[in-house]
């Protein structure tokens, strides 16, 4: 073969990677893989997704899991298993862009919806007969109650053996709960929060044990091009590295603080889910309580003389978060939407970061003492 030219060689120099037997993979930033690879193209597979859900599996107990762009790109994934004139039904008490996704998709792809209190055990005997779908979390977002999986997938079984049962298991994380081994079907959850811990990637996953249901996921993740992108999978898996030592320390600042905002008279109550062995094993990161009365509308005043809270939409990360449900997570719902849910503006949620818990207690002390300054020492 004749020389070929400089320009050309350079293109295809490649170095000998056989031997390099790096200690952490690589980032595979890679669009296109040779024939032969089983990659073949990233927006079917690549190495940095491909080692994020084996080790992810691991967390959910899975056989399967599947990474995704974010958690409602997974849910998205999850309804297109629907077809026209399926039942979908759902917890009331759920994330705003959730609810307001399942309103919409219902409305546009002809499918029956129906919205019940699950965590209500005589509404969940009142499950449809026809169901489809059932999509709940647990525990909820807001006021963070616990429905029963293996009771409700129990329930949903004996009306129609065929239908699925999905559990969004964000808050709870795979390292306390994983809802495959209590009856789901899908386990589905937004990496972006505890799985990242760090507000500086978006991500999504879905775990499940059925081959076929797994196939049906990845077909249409292939088509849809939901799946991660190979920096986005790298910083993921690094952050699985120190999960269990960051879920550990937010279990500890939350309990502590739990504590704490119990004594407070400007609240009203403090949400906190129960602990149960054979469901959720422990507990850490998000809390929300609910204003005295003389405090209803004070949200806007409270954030004034916090110094630790972020008022970003992050949550679940090493820094701490303050943020309002009625303006924040649930604000695409209507007034009356909110209302039924029990969302006032007197609703706020804390999201505990890694930071000292004195820092983090003295900070809100601060802020609480400043409404009773401010607003005329209302508090009894």
């Amino acid at each position: 073969m004749k020389t070929i030219h400089p320009e050309t060689a350079a293109i295809h120099y490649r170095i000998d990677n056989t031997e390099t037997s790096p200690v952490a993979t690589p980032i595979y930033q890679n669009s296109a893989f040779t024939a032969d690879s089983p990659y073949f193209y990233t927006r079917k597979s690549n190495p940095n997704s491909s080692e994020l859900e084996g080790a992810l599996a691991l967390l959910e107990r899975s056989r399967h899991a599947i990474s995704t762009t974010t958690g409602m790109s997974a849910i998205m994934l999850v309804l297109q298993l629907l077809r026209p004139g399926d039942h979908l039904v759902i917890n009331h008490t759920i994330y705003g862009c959730s609810y307001k996704l399942f309103q919409r998709y219902a409305e546009r792809m002809d499918l029956k919806l129906t919205i019940m209190n699950l965590t209500e055990a005589p509404q969940r005997q009142q499950i449809p007969d026809d169901v489809s779908m059932l999509f709940f979390e647990t525990p909820t977002n807001p006021f963070l109650k616990t429905i029963p999986i293996r009771l409700t997938a129990d329930i949903v079984a004996a009306k129609n053996p065929n239908a699925l049962i999905v559990v969004d298991n964000t808050w709870a994380t795979p390292l306390f709960q994983n809802p495959l081994e209590c009856g789901a079907d899908i386990s589905l959850a937004s990496a972006t929060k505890y799985v990242s811990g760090h507000s500086d990637v978006m991500g999504g996953f879905l775990a499940v044990n059925d081959a076929g249901l797994a196939e049906a996921l990845l077909q249409h993740r292939f088509y849809s091009g939901a799946i991660l992108d190979p920096h986005s999978a790298w910083l993921l898996r690094r952050s699985l590295h120190t999960l269990p030592l960051r879920m550990r320390e937010h279990v500890r600042i939350t309990r502590v603080i739990h504590q704490f905002l119990l004594t407070r008279k400007e609240i009203d109550k403090v949400y906190m889910p129960d602990i149960a062995q054979d469901q959720l094993r422990d507990y850490g990161g998000i809390l929300f309580f609910q204003f005295a009365p003389p405090y209803q509308n004070a949200y806007a005043e409270f954030i004034k003389s916090l110094n630790l809270f972020d008022t970003g939409t992050g949550m679940a990360c090493v820094s701490s978060m303050v943020a309002q449900p009625w303006s924040g997570s649930h604000a695409s719902l209507e007034e009356t939407e909110k209302r039924q849910m029990g969302i006032d503006t007197g609703l706020v949620r804390l999201c505990f970061g890694l930071e000292n818990e004195a820092d983090l207690i003295r900070d809100l002390t601060a802020s609480f003492e400043s409404l009773q300054q401010n607003m005329g020492n209302p508090a009894p």
